[in-house]
């Protein structure tokens, strides 16, 4: 029942302002502090207002990197976790997908097995797994490369889980009619099974997408070659500098424009992204 009184519409405008308030104001001040110089932000006083140096201090990072810090362009650490969250949302997303497929279409021995020992994978996270994971990416040649970077994390029981839940809701009869029709298993899942999960495959994108873009552990561990680093790794190093104070109106900066694509996804997919999480009956 919703009741439509003058005060219980105020009280949830306020509540929902206050919220808002919480959640924007340290992004607010992040904002703010990119866009003057070092001294306002050691003087003892924190501006609360935009400044002067937007222009050059996101000119700066963006072109040259902080010096005596990484001293890597942070465009190309955007351009590194970018290329990094794609790889593993989509290869998360792809292996999930199949193996999804040949649990629930396919009849063969030990298949529900196979489906609990992906499951139980998901009691190993990836520190307990990191040092036989970097040993085999060692001997394969991957470190320092996208392929590093990304292919030891795209695969998820958690994907894997899901999918198969749903596919678990589709009809037999729609199986048995795309048979009957002459469909091969392959068209059946191209067709068929692929369009049905399209608002399952953009939630799961959007939560993929941000795990792999906050990753720092793993690329901190396989890259040694600055050509690679990610936005994650160089957000630490500028923060952790030696022999001198953090720049903090770059390192602002920096978070300022780390935002920006997993917001651009989530704003871009958030329909989708809703409607996949909430959705029960197809």
């Amino acid at each position: 029942m919703v009741e439509n009184r003058p005060v219980l519409a105020f009280l949830r405008h306020l509540v929902l302002g206050l919220g808002v308030f919480i959640v924007l104001f340290p992004v607010w001040v992040a904002f703010v502090a990119s866009t003057h110089e070092v001294t306002a932000l050691t003087s003892g006083v924190a501006p609360l207002w935009p400044g002067d140096k937007l222009w050059v201090n996101y000119e700066t990072i963006l072109s040259r990197g902080m010096q005596g810090a990484t001293g890597t362009p942070v465009g190309l650490m955007l351009w590194n976790s970018f290329v990094m969250a794609l790889a593993i949302a989509v290869g998360k997303i792809s292996i999930s997908l199949i193996s999804a497929f040949a649990i629930v279409y396919f009849r063969f021995p030990f298949r529900m097995l196979a489906f609990w020992v992906i499951f139980v994978t998901l009691m190993l996270p990836v520190e307990v797994r990191i040092l036989p994971t970097f040993e085999v990416v060692a001997d394969l040649g991957m470190l320092n490369s996208y392929a590093g970077l990304s292919i030891p994390l795209i695969a998820s029981a958690t994907a894997t889980f899901l999918f198969r839940q749903f596919f678990l809701t589709v009809p037999d009869e729609l199986a048995e009619a795309a048979r009957m029709d002459g469909a091969s298993p392959f068209r059946f899942f191209k067709d068929i099974l692929v369009p049905l999960s399209r608002t399952n495959i953009a939630a799961i994108f959007v939560i993929m997408f941000i795990y792999g873009w906050n990753q720092y552990l793993w690329p901190l561990l396989i890259t040694t070659n600055e050509s690679f680093t990610t936005i994650v790794m160089g957000i630490q190093r500028m923060v952790n500098v030696s022999d001198a104070q953090p720049q903090w109106h770059l390192v602002m900066a920096t978070a300022t424009l780390a935002l920006l694509p997993p917001v651009v996804v989530v704003l871009v997919m958030q329909r989708l992204f809703v409607k996949g999480l909430v959705e029960t009956e197809k």
